[in-house]
């Protein structure tokens, strides 16, 4: 596996398709930032870390809003063979606004919004909406 942030995105996309509330996906450092930050933006109900390590696991619960999943999409914008790193005044709004970017700045995992906010740039990870 090259990309795990592409995988855990796909297993979301798919176990929507079969509307699902549930997800199990590898824990990571970096993965538990992302889903926090979807947390926040309240696309993803809930999640909790399961196991011992090093084979730990997160459960994510889905959110459904009219039987439509919260997470329409995504894009993986900086890719394991080519970074894209922006300042805050670069960084734009997802889709007029309906969506978000996740950011890794020195302050963490950050929403598009809150970065500009801080004024901090850093790494565009994903974009969903």
């Amino acid at each position: 596996m090259n990309d795990p942030i592409t995988d855990m995105f796909n297993r979301i996309r798919n176990v929507q398709a079969l509307q699902r509330k549930t997800v199990d996906i590898p824990c990571s450092n970096l993965k538990l930032g992302i889903i926090e930050v979807l947390k926040e933006k309240g696309l993803i109900d809930d999640f909790k870390k399961r196991g011992k390590k090093p084979h730990q696991i997160v459960r994510i619960s889905l959110k459904y809003k009219e039987g439509i999943p919260c997470v329409e999409g995504f894009k993986r914008v900086s890719k394991p063979g080519q970074r894209i790193y922006k300042k805050s005044k670069e960084i734009k709004a997802v889709k007029n606004g309906y969506g978000i970017a996740i950011i890794s700045t020195s302050k963490g995992l950050l929403s598009d919004t809150r970065a500009r906010k801080e004024r901090l740039g850093g790494e565009v990870m994903v974009e969903v909406w």
